[in-house]
């Protein structure tokens, strides 16, 4: 047991094969989850930090954990460029 709650499993299993479904990602996420895209994201970043998270599915998991940190590398270096630009 990896020690997350049922709705936080669904949320890993979910990102794993949401692409199989037939309508698109924000549709099947209130379909399957009952939740809002906003709600469904919020949780994903908060599942992918703990520790039972990589222990229920580490690769999807590191996978989204690269993901994550090079989006915020890249909104940092823009918003130092932007500011760059302004000073």
């Amino acid at each position: 047991m990896s020690g997350l709650t049922d709705e936080q499993r669904a949320i890993l299993d979910f990102e794993r094969q949401w692409w199989r479904y037939s309508g698109g990602k924000a549709t099947e996420i209130e379909k399957h989850l009952g939740l809002t895209v906003v709600a469904y994201y919020r949780e994903l970043n908060a599942v992918i930090d703990l520790p039972g998270a990589v222990e229920h599915d580490p690769t999807l998991v590191r996978r989204l954990q690269r993901a994550r940190t090079l989006r915020r590398s890249r909104r940092t270096a823009r918003a130092m460029r932007l500011a760059g630009a302004h000073g």
